[in-house]
């Protein structure tokens, strides 16, 4: 008689070891399925399967959470294939960034929330506030211009982020049941062109 050898029971998976950067991958998931609003340190523990002090360890908390997210997103800023002069280098750089913010469900909302004094973060302002002093031969002028340029991206961003889920007719209705002459006035030429328009209508005004 020959012995039959019993299956032994399966092993369970092994967990991937917990790091920030797994820790603010899922929480930029999270922000994509989901939105801003849910974003917590619970949610982030509940969807990673872990307890929310394992995710404290690693985050400390919700603020710095959210910080190195935006830096996250500023990590997928690319630098290849810039141009050579540096005015439109500058542009190119805030087109990226804008695109970057756009990559992730509120991502505008997110980063507007924060002070990211974080690699990749400061990575991305020392290209622009660079090629923006080659351009005008001033540091003072550049970091201005930069503060401009991505102050404006950002509050522009965040409502072409909101305006996803708005009635796009109650501002024109608003305006026209109310006394607001200059805005009526004004009507026809704000409502022309694409937020892609205005955007590059903007950062151009800006850059002068």
């Amino acid at each position: 008689m020959t012995n039959k050898q019993v299956p032994s029971a399966a092993a369970p998976a092994p967990r991937t070891r917990l790091t920030p950067a797994t820790v603010v991958a899922a929480a930029l998931r999270l922000l994509d399925d989901e939105g801003l609003d849910t974003v917590t340190t619970r949610a982030v523990a509940d969807r990673l399967g872990v307890r929310m002090n394992t995710v404290l360890w690693h985050v400390k908390t919700k603020r710095r959470l959210l910080e190195l997210m935006a830096d996250g997103i500023a990590g997928t800023i690319t630098y290849d294939g810039l141009p050579e002069d540096p005015a439109e280098r500058a542009l190119e750089l805030i087109r990226r960034y804008r695109r970057s913010l756009l990559a992730h469900r509120d991502g505008a909302a997110l980063v507007t929330g924060t002070y990211a004094a974080e690699p990749h973060t400061l990575r991305f302002a020392d290209t622009v506030i660079g090629a923006l002093t080659e351009h005008t031969g001033s540091v003072e002028t550049s970091a201005r211009t930069c503060f401009a340029l991505i102050y404006f991206t950002l509050g522009l961003t965040q409502e072409e982020q909101a305006m996803a889920d708005a009635d796009p007719g109650r501002l024109d209705e608003a305006v026209t049941s109310g006394h607001y002459p200059a805005l009526l006035a004004a009507r026809a030429a704000l409502a022309q062109g694409t937020f892609p328009d205005r955007f590059e209508d903007g950062i151009r005004r800006i850059l002068g």
